[in-house]
């Protein structure tokens, strides 16, 4: 695939989410057990043990390296996935290499695998497994660019009902439109929330409809983009969203939820907000997690149900959050929240890296496992591009499994 110098200008440093999310990127998720609504079945829950998926981090290492391909995914970040009705398990990425990379050693003489410096940069992709091995990666960017200096970073997705009550299914993928902008807005400034609609099962992007524009919030760090994650319960899906107060110097981002009858996410009158108190279609959206100082969220957060209880993991406050992973948890997607729990430190590349966004995967999850993503990528933004070129395993998903157990 060509270069695309345009994606290049906008970023400078090649990658989308590390400093916005690195403080607290989540992904909210239901497990198959348990339901979205207060429950007698609540108790406090927390990491009881974890241990480093090598399988699955692996699987993308070589998939990244091969070498015989010239215009496919070799990195990226914003990792989120989604099961297929056929059984393939789409991974949906934001900021991503493409390109060629080439075996050890690199031109500093270090045992890496390496791409050169014009490899393209796109602003998001796609990439298909099956059984358990990455495939193909589809035709990228997948979801072009809405405007000039604006981009669109996937997040969670589903598969719904076309409309309610319809027979076929589509992918639904929540969409964040991000527009250029000057520091703070160093990863673009928060614009839109938007939804578009695949076909199944080739996977042919048929429309993008947008759901909440932000423009009109005048201070962008208030601006709210859904996203983060969808729990599927009952007849509803719900949604939740992040704010980018960590953008604006404040210590932590506040966590919102929308809900929408299933089967319809593209339909933004279908979109009901939490205003504290009730489910609404007029007013805005208020916190259901964070105080804007001890506690709260990135603009990206996860959160799984078991028997329950809901458990929301983020990256730990303060400089831990460069590398430990905590959790929160609540009785309702609405809270209250309690904790932080406990935290643990996953594995780390060498170097001036950092872990940022976990994401839950119960596609892959069972038996009492739960599987966890994290990004890594390198702290120094004005060096990052050349320390991701130069050692191409800085910039991938790592995985790691994880039980969750009563907390005391």
């Amino acid at each position: 695939m060509p270069e695309d110098p345009r994606a290049r200008q906008r970023t400078g440093t090649g990658v989308g989410l590390l400093l916005a999310l690195v403080l607290g990127a989540v992904l909210i998720t239901a497990l198959p057990d348990g339901g979205g609504r207060d429950g007698g079945d609540c108790t406090p829950r927390t990491v009881g043990s974890w241990s480093a998926d090598d399988r699955l981090t692996a699987e993308f290492a070589r998939y990244g390296d091969d070498a015989g391909r010239g215009d496919d995914w070799t990195g990226g970040d914003g990792t989120h996935s989604v099961r297929l009705p056929d059984g393939r398990l789409l991974w949906l990425f934001s900021d991503t290499y493409l390109g060629q990379v080439y075996g050890p050693p690199n031109p500093f003489g270090e045992s890496h695998a390496w791409r050169d410096t014009t490899a393209p940069l796109v602003r998001n992709s796609a990439v298909l497994m099956r059984d358990g091995r990455l495939e193909t990666t589809l035709p990228a960017p997948l979801f072009p660019d809405p405007g000039p200096n604006q981009w669109r970073w996937p997040v969670a997705a589903r598969v719904e009902p076309r409309s309610p009550g319809s027979d076929e299914q589509v992918v639904r993928v929540l969409l964040w439109v991000r527009t250029a902008g000057q520091y703070p807005w160093i990863y673009g400034v928060p614009t839109a929330t938007e939804v578009a609609t695949l076909s199944l099962p080739d996977l042919r992007v048929e429309s993008i409809t947008k759901v909440l524009d932000e423009q009109r919030v005048k201070d962008p760090s208030r601006r709210v983009l859904f996203g983060t994650t969808l729990v599927e319960d009952g007849e509803w899906t719900y949604v939740f969203g992040g704010d980018d107060g960590q953008a604006a110097s404040r210590s932590a981002s506040s966590a919102y939820v929308a809900r929408a009858p299933e089967g319809a996410l593209a339909e933004p009158g279908a979109w009901e907000y939490w205003d504290g108190s009730a489910w609404t279609t007029g007013a805005r959206p208020r916190p259901v997690l964070g105080d804007g100082r001890r506690t709260g969220v990135g603009s990206a957060f996860s959160v799984v149900r078991q028997d329950g209880t809901y458990v929301l993991f983020t990256m730990a406050a303060g400089t831990k959050g460069l590398a430990a992973v905590t959790s929160y948890w609540a009785c309702s997607p609405t809270g209250p929240w309690h904790g932080p729990e406990k935290d643990f430190t996953p594995p780390l590349p060498a170097g001036q890296v950092a872990a940022y966004n976990p994401q839950a995967h119960l596609e892959l999850s069972g038996g009492g496992r739960l599987v966890l993503s994290y990004d890594v990528n390198w702290l120094e933004t004005a060096a990052a591009s050349a320390q991701l070129n130069r050692n191409v395993a800085l910039y991938r998903p790592r995985f790691v499994t994880l039980r969750l157990t009563p907390a005391r």
